[in-house]
C-alpha cells in the first residue's frame, strides 16, 4: 500500500468512528478535536507500516485510531497547561467549553484509546497495550520536562533531545512499531522501527525549530520567531546560550529581555546567525536522519518497501511548511 493510500483508509474509518461512536454532551468536544485535523501523521504510518508488512487491515485502522485518540487527549490537557487559545487555528477545547470539560473530555478520550484497542486480536493486544504504554508514559515524562524547562535557566542539548525524544519521537516510533507488531513482523523489526520512529520524530522536532525562526512565514503557516517571543527553550535558544562567551551571552540576555517582537526576532537571527546556531541544528537533524536510515538496512522488507519508508522520511524532514 503506498502511503497515500493509507491516508485516505484512515481518514474514512476515523469519520465513521465519529459519526457512529461520538454522540451525546460528553463526547462532543472529542468529535469536536478530531475534527480539527492535522497531518494524522502517526496513524497513517500504522496503517501504512501494517500493510507493507502484510497485515491484517481493520486490525491496524482500530490500533490506529487508538494512537490518534491518544495524541490528541494529550493535546487537549497539553493546551489547558499552557492556557493556549488556539489550535490548528481553530479554539481550543477549554476555550470553546470550560477547564472542567476539557479536562473531563480528555479522560474520556483516554478510555477510548484502550476501547479502540479492545478491537486489536488476542494474539497481539497485550504486546500492543505494552508498546502504547511504554510510549504514552514518556510523552508525560517529556511533558514533565518541558515544563521543568521553563523555570531552569540553563539546559544542554542532550537534555533538550531527551526531552523531546520523550515527548515527540516516542509517539512516532510506537506507530512505525505498533504498525508491524500487528502484521506479525519480526521481534527485531519492530525494535529498530521504534527507534527509527523515535530517531525521526526527534530531527522532525528540530526541524521545526529551524522552520520557526527561518521559514516561510507563507509556508509554515504561522508567525516567524513566535517560539523566540515566548522565549521557547528550543534547539536554537539552547545551542546559542551554550556557544556565548561572556560579551555574546549579556547581548543574548538583552535579546531574552526584549519585549517588542519585532525587534526581538531581529536581534535572536542576527545572534543566531552569528553562532551558527542554524548549521548546528541542520547538522544535528542530519545525523539523527542518517542513524535512523541506518537502521532500515536488515528489516525483513523488500528492497522498493525499504526504499518507500526512506523516501516518505525524506521528505518529510526537507518540509518547509
Amino acid at each position: 500500500m503506498e502511503f497515500n493510500k493509507a491516508v485516505v483508509a484512515f481518514n474514512n474509518y476515523l469519520k465513521s468512528y465519529q459519526e457512529k461512536e461520538l454522540t451525546g454532551k460528553l463526547l462532543e468536544p472529542v468529535k469536536y478535536m478530531l475534527s480539527l485535523g492535522g497531518k494524522r501523521l502517526r496513524p497513517t504510518i500504522l496503517v501504512w507500516i501494517n500493510q507493507l508488512y502484510k497485515g491484517e487491515i481493520n486490525e491496524a485502522l482500530n490500533a490506529a485510531l487508538a494512537i490518534e485518540l491518544f495524541h490528541n487527549f494529550s493535546l487537549v490537557h497539553d493546551d489547558i497547561m499552557d492556557e493556549a487559545p488556539l489550535r490548528r487555528g481553530k479554539t481550543t477545547v477549554h476555550q470553546k467549553w470550560d477547564t472542567n470539560t476539557a479536562i473531563l473530555s480528555g479522560d474520556a478520550m483516554l478510555i477510548l484509546v484502550y476501547q479502540a484497542l479492545e478491537n486489536v486480536c488476542p494474539e497481539h493486544l497485550g504486546k500492543s497495550i505494552k508498546l502504547l504504554n511504554k510510549s504514552a508514559l514518556n510523552v508525560c515524562k517529556g511533558q514533565q520536562l518541558d515544563m521543568d524547562f521553563e523555570s531552569e535557566r540553563l539546559i544542554n542539548i542532550d537534555q533538550y533531545i531527551n526531552m523531546i525524544g520523550q515527548k515527540t519521537g516516542d509517539l512516532l516510533g510506537a506507530s512505525f512499531a505498533l504498525g508491524a507488531l500487528l502484521a506479525n513482523a519480526p521481534e527485531s523489526d519492530v525494535e529498530k522501527l521504534y527507534e527509527f520512529g523515535k530517531k525521526t520524530g526527534i530531527a522532525f522536532q528540530i526541524q521545526d525549530d529551524i522552520l520557526d525562526l527561518y521559514g516561510d512565514k507563507a509556508k509554515v503557516g504561522k508567525q516567524i520567531g513566535g517560539d523566540i517571543i515566548a522565549n521557547k527553550k528550543t534547539f536554537l535558544w539552547i545551542r546559542a546560550f551554550e556557544k556565548a562567551d561572556s560579551q555574546m551571552l549579556d547581548k543574548l540576555e538583552k535579546m531574552e529581555a526584549e519585549k517588542n517582537p519585532e525587534i526581538k526576532v531581529r536581534l535572536a537571527t542576527g545572534l543566531f546567525n552569528s553562532l551558527g546556531v542554524k548549521a548546528d541544528a541542520e547538522y544535528k537533524k542530519q545525523k539523527l536522519q542518517n542513524e535512523a536510515m541506518g537502521l532500515l538496512n536488515n528489516l525483513d522488507l523488500n528492497n522498493p518497501d525499504r526504499e518507500q519508508i526512506a523516501g516518505f522520511v525524506l521528505k518529510l524532514l526537507s518540509r518547509e511548511d
